[in-house]
């Protein structure tokens, strides 16, 4: 089978990301002697320069790990949690019934720095100053600009000009939206990391990253934070100029956390997501309902299996809109959505026809809350200003931007699947004192009462970051991930069936021609739905797509080269490490020996 690029294979270590530069930091990590955590975290922090439109430092990244030496896997959580002041009630107050998509309102604690420093502290060998030298010296002498950055500043420049002017002195330099190739300069986002690194203090590395955090969340940065959250009032996506609600005190009271994966054992293999803080588990709610289906004997670019694989992820993304919040704050009956007498019943719903409805499971004791005909409503929203939602997947697959992936393999097996995003330059104005935006996933939260996913102080919104990790007869195997916002767990479902039944590599899963549902609910304001919307890949046979329509689905062919920024890493048991990397777009890379 062509693919786009060869996949790579190694035996010393392998890396997967969005983004070439970050994919060879992380591999001149590795060969500095620093390990797979190292490597990520230099990854990651790389990536926040290199794609500023689609991360930024203060954004949001879980991680999963698997730990070689005590042969472990791990969630680390860096989706931080809304203010204290952030309520239903103050929403109300504002005259809002929809948390804003842009602006300070939607801000929550930024949790990616305290994500990839946890990990650097407690599992990786480097100091900060090693790992965070390759972002300052793109931030400093330049960053070679692809051209949907420059596409990005752009479509946002009347708002700069005219609103966010904090922002438009970082990104319109000189008055002008930068050229594609250009190298462009972040020098205050250099200085704030040059400061963190010349002020670290203690008498071990551990201590040293400790008190590089504490800057971060109880000091200057913080600080420089909750200034300007508390005094600026800025034009959102409601149309009106509005405060933040994140003071420094919110950033104090936060920090990283360590936690079990959800796993799902499905054909010999262990999948492992992020808890149901996040939309993980529907890709494992989407193989439980699969289980029951031959998906071997089917085409992996027919019709049966773009048919099966829509209506059971139909069915699981709405138990996420209906079930699915912080389960700090709320009880979610996972063990309920995963058994195998409720995908048995749940199974009988998947006819030969498309399904139009919105169908969350009935479980006693749960009140399911979805309100599909309000979001189609909404659509109407989706013009009122720039730099709403998460820049993502637009209709018929036309990529405008989203997240970003790290996948890293070591020679000692480690491993690391991260899904860093948040902060996007269109989403938030930048901090001037710091030189970036914040996030703005507070979004996702709804402000009715008795949702599983409703606002309250120190919640975390369920989120759309979506690493994954599988293990294979119980070792671990496979790392893998994408960007795409609500795309993100359809697009890795359909990579890791093709991988398990019908034996692809990671390049041809990637390379292959992939397809995404709009049928549910949005994460991302304005929280619209279009059901029943189905989108291929312009590679796929127009007989597909009328076999598809036949069956009752709204489906139409996007360009060919549209879906899916996929990217993984795998060791298999005699010590070979493979990766690949997804060509749409020409960013993401694959390196390794």
């Amino acid at each position: 089978m062509f693919t786009t690029r060869p996949e790579i294979a190694g035996t010393f270590g392998v890396v997967g990301t969005t983004h070439w530069l970050a994919s060879a930091v992380a591999m001149a990590v590795l060969e500095r002697g620093g390990n797979a955590f190292d490597a990520a975290a230099a990854a990651g922090f790389t990536l926040q320069v290199a794609e500023p439109h689609l991360n930024g430092p203060g954004g949001d990244a879980p991680i999963i790990i698997h730990d070689a030496k005590a042969n472990r896997q791990h969630v680390i959580c860096g989706q931080g949690g809304a203010p204290d002041a952030a309520t239903p009630a103050k929403f109300a107050e504002l005259g809002l019934d929809l948390v804003p998509g842009t602006g300070l309102l939607p801000a929550v604690v930024p949790g990616s720095f305290d994500a990839w420093m946890l990990m650097l502290r407690d599992w990786g060998t480097m100091e900060f100053g090693d790992i965070i030298s390759y972002a300052i010296g793109y931030a400093q002498n330049g960053i070679h600009l692809v051209p949907r950055i420059p596409a990005a500043i752009e479509s946002m420049r009347p708002m700069f000009e005219q609103e966010w002017k904090t922002s438009a002195e970082v990104w319109l330099p000189g008055g002008n939206t930068p050229a594609p190739g250009a190298l462009f300069r972040r020098p205050a986002l250099a200085a704030t990391w040059q400061r963190l690194v010349r002020e670290a203090a203690g008498p071990s590395r551990e201590a040293r990253i400790d008190s590089i955090r504490n800057a971060w969340y109880r000091g200057w940065v913080a600080e420089a934070i909750g200034r300007f959250y508390g005094t600026q009032d800025i034009l959102d996506s409601s149309g009106r100029r509005h405060r933040g609600l994140l003071t420094s005190d919110d950033m104090a009271r936060w920090a990283a956390s360590v936690e079990d994966p959800i796993a799902y054992d499905y054909h010999g293999h262990t999948v492992l997501k992020v808890g149901v803080w996040s939309q993980g588990p529907a890709l494992l709610q989407s193989l439980a309902l699969l289980k029951g289906f031959d998906i071997a004997a089917m085409d992996p670019n027919g019709p049966d299996f773009v048919h099966t694989l829509t209506e059971a992820m139909k069915l699981a993304f709405a138990d996420r809109e209906a079930y699915y919040g912080d389960p700090e704050h709320v009880q979610v009956p996972l063990d309920h959505l995963l058994s195998d007498a409720y995908n048995a019943e749940r199974r009988k719903l998947i006819t030969d026809r498309a399904s139009t409805e919105l169908r969350p499971g009935a479980i006693p004791g749960y009140t399911p809350r979805t309100d599909l005909a309000a979001a189609v409503k909404r659509i109407e929203l989706l013009t009122r200003a720039p730099g709403v939602g998460e820049p993502t997947v637009a209709r018929l697959g036309a990529m405008g931007g989203d997240t970003c992936h790290v996948d890293v393999i070591d020679r000692w097996g480690n491993m690391v699947s991260a899904t860093p995003s948040g902060g996007w330059l269109q989403s938030s104005p930048v901090i001037p004192e710091l030189g970036f935006p914040l996030s703005t996933r507070g979004q996702m939260f709804w402000l009715e009462p008795g949702h599983p996913n409703t606002l309250a102080p120190r919640k975390r919104p369920r989120t759309t970051l979506s690493p994954s990790m599988a293990l294979r007869d119980g070792k671990a195997w496979l790392s893998f991930g994408t960007p795409g916002g609500d795309q993100q767990d359809q697009w890795q479902l359909v990579m890791f069936l093709r991988m398990v039944h019908h034996n692809l590599t990671i390049q041809q899963a990637i390379d292959a021609p992939c397809f995404h549902s709009e049928h549910f609910t949005s994460s991302f304001w304005p929280r619209v739905a279009r059901p029943n919307k189905l989108v291929l890949e312009g590679r796929f046979d127009p007989s597909v797509r009328d076999a598809l329509i036949a069956r009752g689905h709204d489906a139409s062919l996007g360009e060919p080269w549209s879906e899916g920024r996929l990217s993984g890493a795998r060791l298999e048991p005699d010590g070979q490490m493979f990766a690949g990397a997804n060509p749409r777009g020409m960013q993401g890379y694959a390196i390794g020996r």
